[in-house]
């Protein structure tokens, strides 16, 4: 066709990049990521969704008369934690689109919320 648009390869590649894009996504739920803040007082997991899955605090962090401390602990865990795991989600839908995409065209997936 000579350089042609071929509307059928396009949309094929469309349906099949959606459905590999599907399959990441629903695999991120099974990956996960962990992080630790106070050295180890406090340990977050969550996974390529971006969901908190676990959060772990050392015994001895309780018996601590500073409770504002743990807390941001927590919050500092659970902030470095989400955003592991919104980096690896991106990587990995990017590694999965990246294979489908013709060269030279490069889709922002952040545009459609990936």
């Amino acid at each position: 066709m000579n350089g042609a648009l071929n509307l059928g390869e396009v949309f094929g590649k469309v349906m099949e990049l959606q459905q590999r894009l599907a399959e990441t996504q629903q695999a991120l739920g099974n990956r996960t990521v962990t992080v630790e803040t106070g050295g180890g007082i406090v340990r977050v997991t969550a996974n390529g969704l971006q969901r908190i899955v676990r959060i772990e605090v050392d015994p001895d962090a309780f018996r601590s008369e500073d409770q504002d401390m743990l807390e941001d602990l927590i919050v500092a865990g659970v902030n470095k934690a989400l955003e592991e795991a919104a980096r690896m989600a991106r990587e990995e839908m990017q590694k999965a689109a990246g294979t489908l995409l013709p060269p030279g065209l490069d889709i922002d997936l952040s545009a459609l919320g990936l």
